[in-house]
């Protein structure tokens, strides 16, 4: 007699044959879906103060110059290097983030690649999934910064270590160090997941004799080695000596701006507590949602220790050890940097490197929660359908209830029409005669949309202290890098030198320009002095706003900072 089995589970078995014998497929229509969701990031929206910044940085003459400019940042030159180049062919903010748009999601195919090789085709899916479709992961690659550029360097320097050793091929080892190379060129966070590939490579050498590879293989990995630390010695010469390590504005300003949560200050953090805080930090930040951060940094020491019982790989063949030192690695290095003062650790863009080791680590403990004690499995022993259930349920509500950590802007606010109105507005309500006063991440923004994207002409004897140039018949003048932004209670007396400075005389129109991140400064005037009660204010959305001061205008007197 036959037994007619319930419709759902013939279907659910259909759908589990098909994710089975089509797993590439189904990441290849994810990658698609991710791809889509970065090109939209990427559109509508006016570039960020630091998206500006790094326009600038190339928007030189000549290569040479580029690199010249590239010294002055916190960061290697290459991407700058790339933009000079591809400003050559548009200067639409989608354009010019569109090197990282594809750089994201060319690094989301490699992170399958190597993570489907090393933990099972299940795993290399879910987390596929992850680092497809989580808000933050779109947004690090809809933005025209380093990272998207640094993960598919790093994605690509693994996938190929793992097939060199897996095929026992130099071949493959030389792409490795090419691709490792251009990370640490991109971001000197590199140098941190270098180590831990290095570790990691090392590793295998210590293999019992029959699991060692070749000669020839063995000498690439050893000359590619030595090649990176001898780069990272040239930078470090060349760039990061040059900023001291603490002692330059710039750095002591980056270091102000993260030290409250992602640098440990001794007499006031407990080293433990710190190192387990920022540890579950950083997974809040990947995952943009607090709680689902939490549950996935227990997620990943799930994870963590079923690869170290050998439960955890889906019958791959990488020993288990070996694979444990490569995720863990990467925090053990970027928390005693922290410890260092020498780089930020904690929910913050600055590790994104950690997305590969954290996710490889979630994937492995959601792929053998979803398949375990289930019947019907794939022939692996995998649950495709269940385990692609729960990782769509954790994005879905990471999009749901998700929230940017600061700074950010609103998209609604970062509508490219508000940043073409302020700029109409600047052209046709404001007199040539009238100055215009910033702050430097609104000097940044006013310098690429107000001169067009064309090379921004500085005078080259400003006052000490601040910045000024001219677009059109308009007159910029900025305090520089030391004063990113204006708050109420350092406007005042930054107006006040402006005043002195350029001799200024009393009823001098001058207009206050605001732009970027966290635009506050006539709200604040006006809630906390008296003198600025009635001030009136043009707002663009809720990060441009402009107002205009009459010098000697409110009285003559400072107001008193409460």
């Amino acid at each position: 007699m036959v037994t007619a089995q319930p419709v759902g589970t013939n279907r659910k078995g259909g759908v589990e044959r098909w994710l089975d014998g089509h797993g590439d497929l189904a990441a290849m229509l994810v990658v698609v879906l991710g791809f889509l969701a970065r090109l939209w990031a990427a559109a509508g929206t006016f570039l960020n103060p630091d998206e500006a910044l790094h326009f600038r940085l190339a928007n030189e003459s000549s290569l040479a110059l580029v690199y010249k400019a590239s010294l002055t940042a916190l960061h290697p030159p290459l991407l700058f290097l790339l933009l000079h180049l591809w400003r050559g062919l548009g200067t639409s903010e989608l354009w010019l983030r569109l090197p990282s748009v594809v750089a994201g999601t060319v690094f989301c195919w490699l992170f399958f690649k190597w993570l489907s090789q090393v933990a099972g085709r299940l795993t290399g899916l879910l987390g596929l999934m992850l680092v497809a479709l989580l808000p933050p992961e779109v947004m690090l690659s809809a933005e025209m910064r380093q990272y998207a550029l640094l993960l598919a360097f790093l994605a690509g320097a693994l996938y190929f270590l793992e097939r060199a050793f897996g095929e026992d091929s130099a071949g493959p080892m030389l792409a490795s160090a090419l691709c490792l190379y251009l990370a640490m060129l991109t971001h000197y966070s590199a140098f941190l997941f270098a180590a831990a590939l290095g570790a990691y490579g090392l590793s295998k050498m210590f293999t019992p004799p029959a699991e060692r590879p070749r000669a020839s293989v063995v000498a690439s990995w050893v000359v590619g080695q030595l090649c990176a630390l001898a780069l990272c010695v040239f930078l470090y010469k060349t760039h990061l000596s040059q900023h001291g390590t603490g002692d330059s504005a710039v750095l002591q300003g980056w270091i102000a701006y993260l030290s409250r949560s992602s640098y440990f200050q001794p007499g006031r953090d407990n080293p433990l507590l710190f190192a387990v805080g920022r540890s579950f930090g950083v997974f809040q930040y990947l995952f943009g949602q607090l709680a689902v951060g939490i549950v996935m940094g227990l997620a990943f020491l799930a994870g963590l220790g079923l690869i170290l019982r050998g439960r955890g790989l889906a019958g791959k063949v990488v020993p288990s050890r070996r694979l444990a030192i490569l995720l863990i690695f990467p925090f053990v290095l970027a928390c005693a940097a922290s410890f260092l003062h020498a780089y930020p650790y904690g929910g913050t863009r600055h590790v994104s490197f950690l997305i590969m080791p954290a996710t490889a680590g979630i994937s492995v403990a959601m792929a053998r929660l979803a398949s375990a004690g289930s019947t019907g499995a794939g022939p692996r022993g995998e649950r495709w359908t269940r385990g692609v259930a729960i990782t769509a349920l954790v994005v879905a509500v990471c999009i749901t209830f998700g929230k940017q950590r600061r700074p950010s802007m609103e998209r609604a606010d970062q509508s490219r029409a508000h940043m073409a109105a302020a700029i109409e507005f600047i052209q046709t309500k404001i007199a040539s005669s009238d100055l215009i006063f910033t702050d430097y991440q609104s000097d940044l923004l006013l310098g690429h949309y107000l001169c067009g994207q064309r090379t921004i002409p500085f005078d080259t004897t400003p006052p000490p202290g601040f910045e000024q140039f001219s677009c059109g018949a308009h007159r910029i003048v900025s305090k520089d890098y030391t004063r990113w932004q204006f708050w109420a209670n350092n406007f005042i007396p930054e107006w006040q030198r402006f005043v002195e400075t350029y001799q200024l005389k009393p009823g001098s129109n001058v207009w206050i320009v605001q732009a970027g991140w966290s635009v506050e400064l006539p709200e604040e005037l006006r809630r906390n002095f008296v003198e600025f009660h009635d001030l009136h204010f043009e707002s663009f959305g809720d990060n441009i706003k402009m107002f205009k001061l009459a010098v000697g205008q409110p009285g003559n007197r400072q107001p008193q900072i409460p």
